[in-house]
């Protein structure tokens, strides 16, 4: 009788630890995705829409967590370099 008692107990805490984890899992990608949302660059200027050359003025921070807060940002015109493209209307 105890045995099945603390077999159910601990299947209980199994269940609600795995309940837990899930929920805290789901939490922190929503707070991911959060910061990753704040990432300027697809509406900047020096955006190139291009996976080579992704932006001319910081080409190594373009599309990271480093972007947020660029200094360099000017937001996109009718005459952007990914508007430039020809038969593409990227902007």
């Amino acid at each position: 009788m105890q045995a099945t008692i603390f077999a159910a107990f601990c299947v209980l805490t199994i269940i609600i630890l795995f309940g837990w984890s899930i929920w805290l899992t789901f939490k922190k990608g929503t707070n991911y995705l959060k910061i990753l949302h704040q990432i300027p660059c697809h509406a900047c200027e020096y955006f190139t829409n291009d996976y080579r050359l992704k932006c001319t003025v910081h080409p190594i921070k373009a599309g990271s967590e480093q972007a947020i807060g660029c200094i360099d940002f000017e937001p996109k015109t009718s005459a952007c370099n990914a508007c430039q493209k020809g038969r593409r209307k990227l902007c």
